[in-house]
């Protein structure tokens, strides 16, 4: 039996070595919009004649996919939004460790899976957004400070079922502890000016409309809805410059367990983490580049400057159990 698991181990290893071609491309199963991949794939079979064949659905589907394919799967990487995504895609074993110079240079620790077992691509913050024309941006400063008796009747959330809010909430309670948050989040639910909403974009045309005043957004989403209308009476303010930092959240990759071109699968995820596939990624969704070296796009620079918190990205799978649970026990809908 021994002998017979070996001979299986390195046929997958030798397997993992074979070049990708025509009729055997190298393949991505991602959750991210096909214009952008479309574009970015190209650009990287330009650089390196290598095809890529990429596959589209949301990051549940695609990491059941993955281990429901085992080492029948046709995957090489798998690229999905959410460090709780990564997170668990790697509890459920769907992702190989690799070690890498090139993104140990270019992917900050804290951006990374401590196992090396994905790596975040772009950043997006999570913070709060107002009406410009009913709100003094001075008044804004925490997360925390949402809580507070003087935004009863102006708060508007997205719901509890959006894993963006409960990355949120993960990090709030890896940085302040379960008591801490509870109060935070009673209080939110106590300021509700309307009921929740299931997404960004319909919290902010919820402000805009005068439902509420203020809420909690990721910036790209902002950025798209800027970008639609640039006249749009909404603003961003960083939360918690004084405290952790604004929240951050990832997209990412990670090459497969069973990948059947691991060495190539690790070339295009050191080429995603390089300068022209940042800037292609950061550009093609108003997102921050993981690559230090890379300025953001001249649309995301022009919101400002903050402080993002370090705390480790992994923090918002680990902790998402008992940031759901938490979130159901003040009845926050």
């Amino acid at each position: 039996m021994r002998v017979a698991a070996l001979v299986i181990t390195l046929l997958s290893l030798l397997a993992g070595c074979s070049e990708p071609t025509s009729d055997s491309p190298m393949v991505v199963y991602t959750s991210r919009d096909d214009a952008l991949m479309k574009a970015l794939f190209e650009a990287y079979s330009d650089d390196s004649g290598v095809p890529v064949r990429y596959v589209t659905g949301s990051a549940a589907e695609l990491i059941a996919r993955l281990h429901r394919e085992g080492r029948s799967t046709p995957a090489d990487v798998l690229m999905v939004s959410d460090a709780a995504n990564l997170w668990l895609a790697a509890r459920r074993d769907v992702l190989s460790p690799l070690q890498s110079v090139v993104l140990s240079a270019n992917v900050p620790m804290y951006l990374r899976d401590p196992a090396g077992r994905w790596f975040a691509l772009t950043k997006r913050a999570r913070t709060l957004v107002y009406s410009t024309e009913r709100v003094d941006p001075q008044t804004l400063s925490s997360y925390a400070a949402l809580s507070e008796p003087a935004w009863k009747g102006r708060l508007c959330l997205t719901s509890a079922d959006n894993l963006a809010n409960r990355s949120l909430v993960a990090t709030l309670i890896a940085s302040h502890g379960t008591a801490w948050t509870r109060r935070v989040l009673s209080g939110w639910v106590n300021n509700l000016a309307t009921q929740v909403f299931a997404n960004d974009t319909a919290l902010m045309e919820a402000i805009i409309a005068g439902q509420c005043d203020v809420g909690i957004v990721n910036s790209y989403l902002y950025g798209r809805l800027k970008q639609d209308n640039p006249q749009l009476p909404l603003a961003l303010r960083w939360a918690d410059q004084r405290g952790q930092g604004v929240h951050i959240n990832i997209t990412g990759a990670g090459v497969t367990q069973y990948a059947p071109h691991r060495v190539a699968a690790t070339q295009l995820l050191e080429w995603l983490s390089q300068p022209r596939a940042q800037q292609l990624l950061a550009n093609g969704n108003l997102e921050y580049p993981v690559n230090a070296a890379v300025n953001p796009p001249a649309a995301v620079a022009s919101w400002g400057r903050f402080r993002g918190s370090d705390l480790p990205v992994a923090l918002a799978g680990s902790l998402q159990q008992q940031a759901e649970a938490l979130m159901a026990e003040v009845d926050y809908p």
